[in-house]
């Protein structure tokens, strides 16, 4: 597997995104085996980055399920873990009667932290995500309470998700010289309005985490090929499978790229992870990227 830095890590050109173990948008559940068993396989094709968050759970009353399935996963990994990285995310609320809000107070965000790292059975947290802006405190102030968990050694290193430009450039100065290690934003061939982000991301040298890279966990991922022809063409030429395209496309976007596609079965994960060492000609690279793009004025 290809590698790439994430912050103080290298991690896999590919991780693995956890969501879908815990919550989907069509409503699938997975089995606890099979969850730990799409890990394990992720692990064995040489994944080491796994991305979660505190609130990926299959109902509000089961909250830090997501990050409980990667605990169990790594305890019971027969083979060697060292390398592996575990990012989660906080700042979302989610309470009874799956009533969802924002808290990105430093008293909030230290009790999460802690429900994180018993539900994860570690003593710090790789990289701790501000998951989504809480509207009622400034930006800045927001990322100061992630800086301070970090100063206080819970927190090895912090990203932020869901974030503009601006709030990528005030995150910057809060944190300091290299003190930002990820962006995560949505980005897949049917949601390219991250391209500012990925475009600052790659100026200042930061990781950026494309979530839903293949389009989500409503089916669009699997239906890829279908909505993008052009990614299943290519990828027949190749013999491999247009979501192998769309993960080959977006790391040859940038050296800063690190997809996470989700994933609830192991021969998923494991198809995915391939796309490190799919190699793309510059000429197949433009015609996907062209045939995203929206037709001139008067064409069809």
């Amino acid at each position: 597997m290809r590698t790439r830095t994430l912050g103080p890590y290298t991690v896999s050109a590919i991780g693995l995104g956890a969501m879908p173990m815990s919550m989907t948008h069509d409503g699938a559940s997975t089995s606890e085996d099979r969850a730990i068993a799409t890990i394990h396989a992720a692990l064995d094709a040489g994944v080491t980055l796994i991305d979660t968050a505190d609130v990926y759970a299959p109902s509000w009353s089961a909250v830090g399920h997501n990050e409980r399935i990667i605990a169990k996963a790594l305890t019971s990994y027969k083979a060697d873990r060292d390398g592996i990285v575990v990012a989660t995310k906080g700042g979302v609320v989610r309470s009874e009667g799956e009533q969802w809000s924002f808290d990105a107070s430093v008293s909030y965000l230290r009790s999460a932290v802690e429900r994180s790292l018993r539900a994860l059975d570690t003593d710090v947290l790789d990289l701790y995500q501000w998951h989504v802006p809480d509207q009622s405190i400034p930006y800045e102030e927001g990322v100061a309470n992630f800086k301070k968990l970090m100063d206080e050694g819970k927190v090895r290193a912090v990203g932020i998700s869901n974030a503009s430009v601006e709030q990528i450039k005030i995150a910057l100065d809060v944190l300091g010289a290299n003190g930002l290690a990820s962006v995560q934003n949505e980005f897949s061939p049917k949601a390219l309005g991250n391209e500012d982000t990925l475009a600052l991301c790659e100026k200042i040298d930061t990781a950026f985490l494309p979530y839903q890279p293949l389009g989500g966990t409503d089916g669009s991922g699997r239906a890829v090929g279908e909505s993008f022809p052009v990614f299943a063409a290519i990828g027949h030429d190749h013999g491999v499978s247009p979501q192998q395209v769309v993960l080959a496309w977006e790391l040859a976007r940038s050296q800063v790229v690190i997809p996470i596609p989700g994933a609830r079965r192991p021969e998923s994960i494991t198809d995915s992870a391939k796309a490190a060492d799919l190699e793309l000609s510059q000429a197949e690279l433009t015609q996907l990227t062209d045939s995203l793009a929206p037709a001139a004025p008067g064409q069809n």
